[in-house]
């Protein structure tokens, strides 16, 4: 779901911190029951000073620079309260961190958070990609995307394709998120096992054309229709199926029950009610991190906090979403996975009406993994917030069912 649903306690509010010199400093917030690991970086010279906080996986945002000079600092982000002053010693800055009157200590040391992943791919890849476009026509939004051939395609190969579609939030086509890039592994998967794949960047963002901010998830599920449209228009692959996380399993639902698309792999699509799903979801991740009690007492007071926090359309008619129908009246073959520690679509809430109305056939399957988080991680809590420390990109055990599934068909 949206990411910044992951800091539903102070830890939505820490986006931004910053520091002092030129060059990038990193140091740990201790928040109790949630430790942030913050990045900065200073230009002196242009009086600029961005910050992020990792475990949230946002991208850096713009401080105000009250204060700059060689030793000291001063920094200001308006919008969540946050202050900051620090001062250099012995190469260390020591500071103070203020969020509505919640001072804490954050020194902060030079260098570069760095992330390994032994999952993500680099080139030169055994198989062949292919930069492309396609466009909603209706909409006027042309979507880029990248193409990947499986090893040793030649043409007139009917392999099956999956069209990839990410979860809320603007991202680009390998579903960057938590500085994971899950779709780029799938694809390489994928890839290797005889399946090709279309991801793409959402409207908006990174090449594709288009406003995000004003898209519903109605106008998303339309970009998904015109990807699937082109590629059985290029006629060069045997069944078009959606692969969708998230809100982008919910989408597949959507078009499944059009009959646009012969499978659907769902990794943690919502097929209950929208509302329900995310009051249980706010509690889950309220608790996690270190919230006693319940967030919100009810569906209605979910409406309110969330309303109050994101006053975009999409929200509001997110909100109102049921996907129960677009379930029940999807006919294809469904491969739908859940974690079994994923807080933002708890598969007990998911699940029932999963098993209640998809229509029992041969090649359906749902599956619940032990251990597994949203994003697919083995996770010892589902706290969406240790995401970026976990070394694993996408389970192993996963990305084998989704292959084998398909080649199945």
């Amino acid at each position: 779901m949206k990411k910044y649903f992951v800091g539903v306690m102070l830890a939505a509010g820490l986006t931004c911190q910053a520091q002092s010199l030129d060059g990038s400093w990193m140091g740990t917030l201790d928040a109790g029951a949630q430790k942030m690991t913050i990045q900065a970086k200073v230009n002196q010279a242009s009086r600029q000073v961005t910050a992020t906080i990792t475990e949230l996986g946002a991208p850096e945002q713009a401080l105000d620079v009250n204060y700059l000079s060689a030793d000291s600092i001063s920094v200001a982000f308006e919008p969540l309260d946050i202050t900051y002053q620090g001062k250099l010693q012995d190469n260390v800055v020591k500071g103070i961190f203020v969020q509505r009157g919640f001072r804490l200590p954050l020194d902060l040391t030079r260098g570069d958070v760095t992330y390994n992943r032994p999952q993500e791919p680099t080139a030169p890849y055994p198989y062949q990609t292919e930069e492309v476009t396609f466009a909603n026509k209706a909409a006027g939004v042309t979507l880029a995307g990248t193409l990947t051939y499986p090893v040793d395609y030649k043409a007139g190969n009917k392999v099956p394709v999956v069209l990839m579609v990410t979860g809320s939030g603007p991202e680009n086509r390998d579903e960057e998120l938590f500085h994971h890039k899950p779709f780029l592994v799938i694809a390489d998967y994928l890839a290797r096992h005889g399946i090709a794949s279309l991801r793409y960047d959402d409207r908006g963002t990174a090449q594709s054309t288009g406003d995000y901010a004003s898209a519903l998830t109605t106008d998303f599920a339309a970009d998904a229709e015109a990807g699937l449209a082109y590629l059985r228009q290029l006629k060069k692959f045997g069944k078009v199926g959606l692969l969708g996380h998230s809100e982008g399993g919910l989408i597949g639902y959507m078009l499944g029950s059009k009959g646009k698309t012969d499978f659907i792999v769902s990794l943690a699509g919502p097929a209950c009610r929208i509302d329900t799903m995310l009051m249980t979801q706010l509690n889950a991740l309220a608790r996690v991190q270190g919230y006693n009690g319940m967030l919100v007492k009810d569906v209605a007071s979910a409406k309110q906090y969330l309303n109050a926090g994101d006053k975009s359309a999409w929200m509001k008619a997110f909100l109102e979403m049921d996907a129960t129908p677009f379930v029940k009246a999807t006919t294809c073959p469904v491969l739908a996975l859940g974690g079994e520690k994923d807080l933002n679509v708890p598969v007990s809430i998911n699940n029932p009406s999963l098993e209640a109305r998809l229509k029992k056939q041969p090649k359906t399957q749902i599956k619940v993994y032990p251990g597994l988080s949203h994003l697919f991680q083995h996770s010892a809590t589902g706290n969406p917030m240790e995401a970026s420390k976990i070394e694993e990109t996408v389970a192993p055990e996963v990305l084998s069912d989704i292959a084998t599934w398909i080649n199945s068909l």
